[in-house]
């Protein structure tokens, strides 16, 4: 078999000519690679770089037959160290484990894509509006094409938290696109108010990397429906910590009632609601939720206004209990329910979430 040096090197065995039946000369076209990839790569702002590449095809089929004879014929590790030094004499970045670009090599094409890695952002959000979902609604009815339902917007509501997040770091970073992670989520007729909600936006193939966040919060924040704070450069852990981690949140209620209800009696059913809470997926989210029993705890129940049917509370609460079947106790799927305590039917007519601790 005719090889190239390296291969030879490899292999152990054949004649060393120009032109290499293993690797078809990938060895030897290392450095004009090098400058396509660099090429491609100076379209992106980063710092740190790897290299992998892909075997297939007649090179696969070429490790399988030497394999048999008891050769290893393991090209891919040798070539992305050539390929890699190449890149970085180039360039003048290093080659690390989880860089910002990873070059994919495919060693039967010689072709390449560039892998961007994902710059992440943590920081609070408040949603000072009712009416727009946290991450973006498509239309039921058309999947996001765009029908008469939904004014031909594809989407269900007219704006998300998401968007009016993503849009600003989408142009900053010049990204192709960005999504949010919540620590949870506020119904969409819900506002979320005082410190904000914990969140990582995950901003996807940038091709800038090093923003002032400063710059991007003060964007966000010149519209008047989402504004943000405390935001800081993150990495992906950032992520599972937020969704996994149980908040608990504080929330007020405006409570309506179907008749007048005394002061004195509502504090006690508010002071007796304390504690364990079972709660059967409401019937509003069983579409969309398993159908379980999930037991929450209430920390705190305070009346802050009450006059005749209309209460304001405050809620102090475990993650994941829902608060307005907590309030009207959803036809017996939540107990105990503080419309079963009063012994009157009760429905929340504004919420808002004032707390994520």
């Amino acid at each position: 078999m005719n090889l190239c040096r390296e291969c030879y090197g490899i292999i152990g065995e054949g004649v060393v000519a120009e032109k290499c039946e293993a690797c078809c000369n990938a060895f030897d076209r290392v450095e004009e690679f090098a400058e396509e990839i660099v090429k491609k790569m100076s379209e992106y702002e980063f710092e740190t770089f790897n290299v992998g590449s892909r075997v297939w095809g007649s090179l696969k089929a070429l490790q399988e037959y030497l394999s048999l004879k008891g050769i290893e014929y393991e090209i891919k590790q040798r070539f992305n160290t050539k390929l890699a030094r190449a890149i970085e004499e180039k360039t003048g970045s290093k080659r690390t484990l989880n860089p910002d670009i990873t070059v994919l090599f495919d060693l039967e094409t010689f072709t390449f894509e560039l892998q961007i890695r994902p710059v992440f952002i943590y920081g609070r959000y408040l949603k000072r509006v009712r009416n727009i979902s946290q991450t973006r609604w498509l239309c039921g009815y058309c999947n996001g094409e765009g029908c008469e339902v939904c004014n031909f917007t594809g989407k269900k509501y007219v704006s998300s938290v998401e968007e009016l997040i993503a849009m600003p770091a989408v142009r900053l970073f010049k990204a192709r696109d960005a999504k949010l992670h919540g620590a949870g989520r506020e119904d969409v007729d819900a506002r979320m108010l005082g410190t904000g909600r914990p969140f990582v936006l995950e901003v996807i193939e940038p091709r800038k990397r090093f923003v002032d966040l400063k710059e991007l919060e003060e964007a966000i924040n010149s519209q008047k429906w989402v504004a943000v704070r405390d935001l800081e450069y993150t990495d992906a852990e950032k992520v599972r910590e937020v969704k996994t981690e149980r908040h608990r949140k504080t929330y007020r209620a405006k409570v309506v009632f179907e008749e007048k209800v005394e002061r004195e009696r509502l504090i006690e059913a508010l002071e007796s609601l304390k504690g364990e809470i079972r709660q059967r997926t409401p019937t509003r989210v069983s579409h969309r939720r398993a159908d379980r029993v999930r037991v929450r705890r209430l920390y705190d129940a305070r009346l802050i206004h009450h006059t005749g049917r209309v209460a304001v509370v405050e809620f102090e609460a475990e993650a994941g209990l829902y608060i307005k079947e907590l309030v009207s106790g959803d036809n017996g799927r939540t107990r105990p329910s503080l419309a079963e305590k009063v012994g009157v039917n009760a429905r929340v007519d504004r919420l808002d979430v004032i707390a994520v601790s």
